[in-house]
């Protein structure tokens, strides 16, 4: 297929679906076939020319407003150049063919945006896509784009690849670049791809790996591509599955997805973290936080205009005492060196990406380890305190473990140390070319 011919169905594919899913904001129809062109002539080449990306819009794109899901932001002029990781993959080849809906300035977990509309889960359009990435998930679940982009601060990649069934990676903090993005939570923010393979997903990843002098916290560190070590699978890998807090906050669904994933990776070891809890905690107190602070002239002049969940949130964290934020950043200090310490004894862990499989939109309350707790914070439960010290997962989709809705796919987390994608990528693709893990595009479409 060439690179036009690859366009042309990405596009006729949104056009087909999108009125139904409602992951796209913005189409790029021009754009993306003039780029075409060029690898169909040989201009421009790379491993993954011709194959069609969108990006959450919260990257910057050239010649579009970047609104990270808001309103506000469409005032804002257009952006003068594209982000690091659009260059990035339009190096490689690849083709951006659009921008994704999303939760207002990524404060959510379910992307129902009331300014866009909400992002539907293509296997079940009454469900959720999950968020704050819905539209970068399900774009690739309803096969509009083999790839996308998405960020994720305290889960907004892995709940959304986790409800809607695809693979996600959220890297290491500080692997990628995150200059032309909107930020949300400096401390915490992440930028990674969406994927229906591991091979595709491993490929965006080696793509987007560059040093970028523009984001001051990134990482000082070589890149370390991964496409070549998928071969080796799980093989010499010592696996673990984590206990405590992970177990006791999900529900039957999400617990019998992490057992197919260990009884095929053979993991029988169960690890504990400590205080996870209070991580967690951590993570949200930073949140409300650093989020308030970004917005606080706006929350004073014109709060009529942000999305009420939002804002009111926005407006909480305004209020919180240093003293706390302090304290949390002391928590996630302690609780990254006791999760460090526990790499001693495995390569990799594993864990439920969210409590339960997509909820229907518009539900308020989840029954969790015999509480009633609210419905679209706890899609967070288990993604806020991994990514809390930053270290790197991807989402495996694992299907029909849900007795009330078999049609959908649940995710587990593969989490390894600092830096080592590679070692959660080898572990996806044992669990893909084991039938355990697959991403079907959505037969709801």
């Amino acid at each position: 297929m060439s690179a036009i011919e690859a366009v042309r169905a990405s596009l006729a594919r949104i056009e087909a679906t999108d009125g139904r899913v409602n992951a796209f904001t913005s189409v790029l129809a021009e754009r993306a076939l003039a780029r075409a062109a060029l690898v169909d002539s040989g201009q421009i080449g790379g491993p993954l020319a011709g194959v069609p990306f969108a990006v959450k819009n919260l990257f910057d794109v050239e010649g579009l407003s970047t609104l990270a899901g808001s309103k506000i932001e469409r005032e804002a002029p257009p952006a003068s150049r594209d982000a690091f990781l659009i260059r990035q993959l339009e190096a490689a080849g690849a083709v951006l063919v659009g921008a994704l809906n999303m939760d207002e300035y990524a404060y959510g977990f379910t992307t129902e945006n009331s300014h866009y509309g909400p992002t539907r889960n293509p296997h079940d359009l009454t469900r959720l896509s999950g968020g704050s990435s819905g539209g970068s998930a399900a774009a690739v679940a309803a096969g509009q784009v083999p790839l996308s982009l998405g960020s994720d601060t305290n889960g907004s990649i892995r709940v959304p690849a986790s409800l809607c069934g695809v693979f996600g990676l959220k890297p290491t903090f500080g692997r990628l670049s995150r200059a032309g993005s909107y930020p949300f939570v400096a401390s915490l923010d992440h930028l990674g791809p969406f994927a229906r393979t591991v091979a595709e997903l491993a490929a965006a990843y080696d793509a987007l790996q560059g040093r970028d002098a523009d984001d001051p916290a990134q990482g000082d560190r070589p890149t370390a591509p991964c496409v070549d070590l998928l071969t080796r699978g799980a093989e010499g890998l010592r696996i673990g599955v984590l206990g405590g807090w992970f177990q006791k906050m999900a529900l039957p669904p999400a617990l019998l997805a992490v057992e197919r994933a260990a009884a095929a990776l053979g993991a029988e070891q169960v690890v504990e973290w400590p205080e996870v809890d209070r991580a967690r905690t951590a993570a949200f107190l930073i949140t409300n936080a650093e989020g308030a602070s970004l917005h606080l002239p706006d929350l004073k002049t014109r709060a009529q205009d942000f999305e009420p969940l939002s804002r009111d949130r926005f407006l909480a964290g305004a209020m919180l005492p240093a003293a706390w934020v302090n304290q949390s950043h002391r928590v996630r200090h302690w609780f990254a060196r006791k999760v460090a310490d526990s790499f001693a004894d495995v390569d990799v862990v594993l864990a439920p990406a969210t409590p339960c499989t997509a909820p229907v939109i518009g539900t308020e309350w989840l029954d969790i380890a015999g509480m009633k707790l609210p419905a679209r914070a706890s899609m967070g439960l288990l993604t806020q305190p991994v990514s809390c010290i930053g270290l790197p997962v991807v989402s495996v989709p694992i299907w029909g473990t849900d007795p009330d809705a078999p049609h959908l796919p649940i995710g587990v987390q593969v989490i390894a140390a600092p830096w080592r994608e590679d070692l959660c990528l080898r572990v996806a693709q044992q669990l893909q070319a084991s039938g355990v893990a697959h991403a079907p595009i959505a037969k709801e479409l």
